[in-house]
C-alpha cells in the first residue's frame, strides 16, 4: 500500500493510526484554491464535482449542527464554508484512552468559475453531510449570421 496516491488527489485509505508529519500545518492549497487560503483548523474533507447543470460541493461534517455552519459567497466569486465543531463536555470522572475526533473552527474557500448563478446557491445538511449546489448559468453561443457570397 502506497501513501503517494493520497497526495495527488486519490482517495485516502483508512490509515488513521499512521503518523502524519504534516498534520495541522497551514498549507495553502493547489491550483483550485484561493490565494491566501489557510488550511482548516480541523480536517474538513470536501468533494467538488461539476455536472451539466451545477457545481456540487459535499462536506463531511459529522456531529455538526446546521446552525454551526456558515455558507457564504464573497464578492460573487468565492464560496466559503466555515463553522465550529464543538468540544465534547468532559465530565470530572472521565478517563480518556484515545482522542481522534477533531474539534475547533474550520474554513474552506473555493474560487467559483465565471458561469455560475450566485443568487441561486442552495445548501442542505443531511446525516452529517453538507451539500452546496451552485447552479450554472447558460453559456450563450454567439449569433452566427451567414453571408451570401456574390460573383
Amino acid at each position: 500500500m502506497s501513501l503517494i496516491p493520497s497526495f495527488f488527489g486519490g482517495r485516502r485509505n483508512n490509515m488513521s493510526d499512521l503518523w502524519d508529519p504534516f498534520q495541522g500545518f497551514p498549507f495553502t492549497g493547489g491550483a483550485l484554491s484561493v490565494p491566501g487560503e489557510k488550511a482548516s483548523f480541523v480536517d474538513t474533507h470536501i468533494d467538488w464535482k461539476e455536472t451539466p447543470e451545477a457545481h456540487v460541493f459535499k462536506a463531511d461534517l459529522p456531529g455538526v449542527k446546521k446552525e454551526e455552519v456558515k455558507v457564504e459567497v464573497e464578492a460573487g466569486k468565492i464560496l466559503q464554508i466555515s463553522g465550529d465543531r464543538r468540544v465534547e463536555k468532559e465530565e470530572k470522572n472521565d478517563k480518556w484512552h484515545r482522542v481522534e475526533r477533531s474539534s475547533g473552527k474550520f474554513m474552506r474557500r473555493f474560487r467559483l468559475p465565471e458561469n455560475v448563478k450566485v443568487d441561486e446557491v442552495k445548501a442542505a445538511m443531511e446525516n452529517g453531510v453538507l451539500t452546496v449546489t451552485v447552479p450554472k448559468a447558460e453559456v450563450k453561443k454567439p449569433d452566427v449570421k451567414a453571408i451570401d457570397i456574390s460573383c
